[in-house]
């Protein structure tokens, strides 16, 4: 994802402070890292240095001064552009689970990598269960139940690779045994 992108959408409305912008981010986007103010602001200036965005006059309204940032029509047409890129599927697949396991089978065999195994899949379940609370409280916003959707989404994904890996831990240990 491209914060930078992202920011560009948040303009699209209209005007908005650094400060809005992280607001609205963090509310648009509930299960995502908050961001942090100064990766705002960063971002606000290389989108200005390449013209997408353009900074208004700063105000003040009893406090600091506040400065409002505008989406320009270079800044409209990139965010067309990077809507319609399909993001490649990546050819790397990043699995701590996996290492983990293998690690487990070479410092202590079988018995810890299933053991590991059996202790994430509790803690998936639970983390399961957080979303699915999340998502059927009375009132929650559809972003957050659309968040929560693909997260659950994930952790199946993970719970059923984690059976299959505890099915497979003793041909594993026998190939690095041996």
């Amino acid at each position: 994802m491209s914060l930078g992108h992202v920011l560009l959408g948040l303009l699209v409305p209209g005007e908005r402070h650094g400060y809005e912008l992280k607001r609205n981010y963090d509310a648009r986007f509930p299960a995502a890292r908050p961001l942090a103010s100064a990766q705002v602001y960063s971002t606000l200036a290389r989108l200005a240095r390449d013209g997408f965005v353009v900074q208004q006059e700063p105000e003040r309204v009893g406090g600091p001064d506040r400065t409002a940032y505008a989406l320009t029509p270079s800044g409209r047409e990139e965010l067309h552009r990077w809507l319609e890129e399909v993001e490649p599927p990546s050819p790397f697949v990043a699995n701590p689970l996996a290492v983990k396991v293998t690690v487990a089978v070479l410092i202590a065999g079988g018995d810890a990598a299933r053991d590991y195994l059996h202790r994430q899949r509790r803690a998936h379940l639970e983390r399961m269960r957080t979303y699915t609370r999340l998502k059927t409280e009375p009132g929650a916003a559809l972003t957050e139940v659309l968040a929560a959707d693909y997260a659950l989404e994930h952790l199946n994904a993970d719970l059923h690779w984690i059976e299959t890996a505890s099915a497979r831990v003793a041909a594993l240990t026998e190939e690095i045994t041996s």
